[in-house]
């Protein structure tokens, strides 16, 4: 059971349309390593945890990166909203547009939607947190 406070951790007040920001921002929200499948990951790895500390660490952890997909959402809506014609006609947002229009929708900035086989959840706590290590170092190299 997770309880919701009904505010950002860090408000997000963006003025300016910039899809073009927005089409690479959302690889954040539904990329291969994105928030989406970071929270699903370390929620569905807890289970297989044997040791009571680290199940509630990854809850934890779980819990945090749902905070950081509700930020970034925030995030592409304010970039999208209020966008006119040219903004989307000229530019690499008009084919998210076309299937989206200004909703926020876990995909990747190549287009691939999310999907489940971007992350692991294997049952062996080694393997898990090796997974998990991999993916969170994933953007430390780009």
């Amino acid at each position: 059971m997770f309880s919701y406070e009904k505010k950002l951790q860090y408000p997000v007040k963006i003025d300016k349309c910039n899809p073009r920001l927005a089409s690479i921002i959302i690889s954040q929200y539904g990329g291969p390593d994105g928030e989406l499948g970071a929270s699903l990951r370390y929620l569905s790895q807890r289970y297989s945890m044997p040791f009571d500390e680290l199940k509630g660490l990854l809850t934890d952890i779980g819990t945090e990166e749902l905070g950081h997909l509700e930020m970034v959402g925030a995030i592409i809506h304010q970039l999208t909203r209020n966008l006119k014609d040219s903004q989307i006609q000229d530019s690499a947002f008009a084919p998210y547009f076309v299937d989206h229009t200004a909703g926020v929708y876990p995909t990747a900035a190549s287009g691939a939607p999310w999907n489940a086989f971007s992350m692991q959840v294997k049952g062996d706590p080694i393997t898990d947190l090796s997974e998990d290590l991999a993916a969170e170092e994933a953007f430390n190299y780009r």
